[in-house]
């Protein structure tokens, strides 16, 4: 880990950097963005259930589409507002993992990860049958976008800014879990979870937490992405979804959540930088997160902050 003042700079340089990338890339390229940062809520949750517990999770995409379904079905059909369908979502998705979480969360290894691919696969299959609820395959149209009184965020550059108050306020919540008591519960969890039962930690309640934690992280992503798209559907939030957040997570670090949102960043704009090689573009994107993961195990920010601490333990 990195340094206190170190670590404060880092934020302020990833905010600088962040505020400044509208002003250099296309309206198309804005709205990639946008889509970026709200995979990057979801992916930071991750970190909580896969970087700092342990736990191989794989249904993230589930989470994701409850707290879609959930915030766009409250808002097209009962009128309701998104800082009220929000909320909701996020306690229906909380609701939600704790109900898989406790029986599921007591398989390890590759039986977990088997688990929550069959809970994602299963929460689409739901919602592609449950038509009358869902819309089926046809989706969710007519969603209406976020706004605060008269004012919409109904342009990509004004979604943009309130994506990075959003964001401040996960970071914020994220770093006060993860310096409490319970995130160090969570680290010794993954680290030896035998040793923590014999020491006091109950191994289970403290996995059900993180796992719910990344589960209303994820809810809060999908009703963003709900409200912003103004439609979604059932392909949405499938595994290859998951997949691709727990790729975002481990390239860009998978205990950092300022990792995450470059992981997310990086992936989002991918198959944009990759678009010259055409229809070999799937190849040359595992080739690379292949090379990612060969050179630097530790994700980008990782790697990158063990290089910094390396450096400067060589002035001191």
């Amino acid at each position: 880990m990195t340094s206190g003042p170190g670590k404060i700079a880092a934020y302020v340089v990833g905010a600088l950097i962040l505020l400044s990338l509208p002003y250099g890339i296309s309206s198309y390229g804005l709205r990639v963005l946008d889509l970026s940062l709200i995979s990057a809520i979801a992916v930071i949750g991750l970190c909580f259930a896969f970087g700092y517990a342990g736990l191989l999770h794989l249904g993230q995409a589930a989470f994701v589409g409850i707290g879609a379904y959930a915030s766009a079905l409250l808002a097209a059909r009962f009128g309701l507002g998104f800082w009220v369908t929000m909320p909701c979502a996020l306690v229906i998705a909380a609701i939600a993992a704790i109900i898989v979480g406790v029986p599921m969360l007591r398989l390890r290894g590759h039986y977990l990860a088997l688990a929550t691919v069959g809970l994602n696969v299963t929460t689409e299959i739901v919602a592609k049958n449950w038509e009358s609820v869902t819309g089926g395959e046809d989706g969710l149209s007519a969603i209406p976008t976020i706004g605060i009184g008269a004012f919409r965020f109904d342009s990509d550059l004004r979604f943009f800014y309130l994506m990075l108050a959003m964001l401040a306020i996960v970071i914020a919540i994220g770093l006060a879990i993860r310096h409490s008591r319970f995130g160090r519960a969570m680290i010794a969890v993954r680290d030896d979870e035998l040793a923590c039962g014999a020491s006091g930690v109950f191994a289970l309640r403290t996995k059900v937490l993180a796992f719910t934690i990344a589960a209303v992280f994820g809810a809060l992503s999908g009703a963003l992405y709900a409200h912003y798209a103004n439609y979604i559907s059932p392909s949405d939030f499938d595994f290859v979804h998951s997949i691709a957040y727990l790729v975002m997570l481990i390239v860009g670090g998978e205990t950092s959540m300022i990792g995450a949102i470059g992981g997310a960043i990086l992936i989002g704009f991918a198959p944009e930088m990759l678009r010259f090689v055409g229809e070999a573009y799937l190849a040359v994107f595992g080739i690379g997160v292949i090379v990612i993961l060969v050179l630097m195990p530790e994700g980008i920010v990782g790697t990158l902050s063990r290089l910094w601490r390396s450096r400067v333990a060589r002035h001191v």
